[in-house]
């Protein structure tokens, strides 16, 4: 029997695994972000992940737990991980070799309004808060929240950032889109 912890795991690796393969032939760059800030943001990711996947930051308060550990909440963490992993790949799939883990512009870079973009503009940080909130639901300790909390705002920045970007490039074109989609949740 696969225990909440090992199918848990096996998501993150296997989008690990994905974004590797995938991040292999995108466009070239045109329109770069500055260094530090994308320094900033590994970080921001690394501490998500150590938080979430590992014991090293399982002190103190973050080791307390949000709710009793029962079964069927964990298990349903572990079916919004899944799902949260499964829409950023359809996500970053449909983005193609438009594709960047930086803030930056693609020589002739292409509004994607296809597969999930048609719902929401950000789907890839959509999907991968969706993923932490549902393995934050199978650890049941503050660290999972602190970790939703943490990428959440760094994901709201770096949308915020790209939005500017994608509106002087795009124009009307994305004004329209803007209209048409969530920013990570559908309607919203």
């Amino acid at each position: 029997m696969i225990n909440s912890g090992t199918a848990v795991q096996f998501c993150w690796s296997v989008l690990g695994l994905y974004w590797f393969y995938s991040a292999l032939g995108t466009k070239k760059t045109a329109v770069n972000e500055n260094p530090a800030l994308r320094v900033v943001r590994l970080a921001i990711l690394a501490v998500t992940l150590a938080l979430l996947l590992t014991d090293w930051l399982r002190i103190g308060p973050l080791a307390q737990r949000f709710m009793p550990r029962h079964s069927d909440p964990i298990w349903f963490g572990v079916g919004l991980t899944a799902a949260g992993v499964a829409l950023a790949i359809w996500a970053r799939w449909n983005l193609g070799r438009n594709w960047s883990d930086r803030v930056v512009l693609k020589v002739d870079h292409e509004l994607i309004r296809g597969g999930p973009y048609r719902y929401l503009r950000h789907p890839i940080y959509a999907g991968v808060l969706l993923a932490v909130a549902g393995t934050a639901l199978t650890i049941v300790e503050w660290r999972g929240v602190v970790a939703l909390l943490l990428l959440g705002t760094n994901y709201f920045v770096k949308a915020t950032r790209e939005e500017k970007i994608l509106a002087a490039n795009f124009g009307e074109s994305f004004a329209d889109y803007k209209k048409e989609t969530g920013f990570f949740l559908p309607g919203l």
